[in-house]
């Protein structure tokens, strides 16, 4: 697999909690060379990279993030603002406790209340699957898929582990035919990147892997 086809899948992403302006323009930069599915950043910079980037790439923000226990109300005006600020992608975080109270119909609502905010823009359902059980996992991908989300995405990369080819091949095999995967978390090496795709995934949220493909350049790889 040629690097470009793996970079066209790629978030490229920069959300570290001290991340600059500068460090901003530089991710989107990259994101623009390296033809990355889009550039994906904190919602405070929405406005100014949106307008930086001359839509040249898809500007992705996060919602609740990166805990998911803010109330709806606040997720969906977070969404509201990042739309109107133009951007294309949204990746929101669930609300962990409530799915493990069992409060399956909170969960779902929250879900679609965020869609609809989102209007025809991407959302990306994040379920923090290193915290959810097997069977947890397998109702996210139901609920999911009924609420009418774009992607059930893996993890958010701030938690206690990261992206599985176990998971990828779980949510495979029980999404709906519209809903797609996004492994995210701990992808740093094509390898990860590599086998993550066979799994099924079809975005990768990565800080590395460009970084990867700048640092390999010369190789001809």
């Amino acid at each position: 697999m040629l690097f470009k086809e793996i970079t066209s899948v790629v978030d490229h992403t920069l959300l570290r909690v001290d991340s600059t302006w500068d460090q901003i323009k530089e991710t989107c930069d990259e994101a623009i060379e390296y033809q990355a599915a889009s550039v994906c950043i904190p919602p405070a910079y929405a406005a100014e990279a949106v307008k930086y980037v001359e839509g040249k790439i898809p500007v992705c923000v996060v919602v609740g993030f990166p805990n998911g226990y803010s109330t709806t109300a606040a997720k969906v005006a977070e969404t509201r603002e990042a739309i109107a600020n133009g951007v294309s992608e949204v990746d929101m975080v669930i609300n962990i406790g409530f799915l493990k109270s069992g409060r399956y119909d909170a969960v779902a609502d929250e879900i679609k209340a965020i869609k609809e905010a989102c209007g025809n823009k991407i959302l990306k359902v994040i379920v923090e699957a290193c915290l959810l059980t097997e069977e947890e996992k397998i109702r996210m991908c139901q609920i999911i898929t009924e609420a009418g989300a774009d992607y059930i995405k893996t993890s958010t990369g701030f938690s206690t582990g990261n992206a599985t080819t176990e998971d990828v091949a779980l949510f495979a095999k029980h999404i709906g035919p519209d809903v797609k995967i996004k492994a995210a978390g701990g992808i740093r090496s094509l390898e990860d990147a590599r086998k993550l795709m066979d799994s099924g995934a079809s975005r990768l949220g990565s800080s590395s892997i460009i970084g990867l493909l700048k640092n390999n350049e010369a190789t001809g790889y």
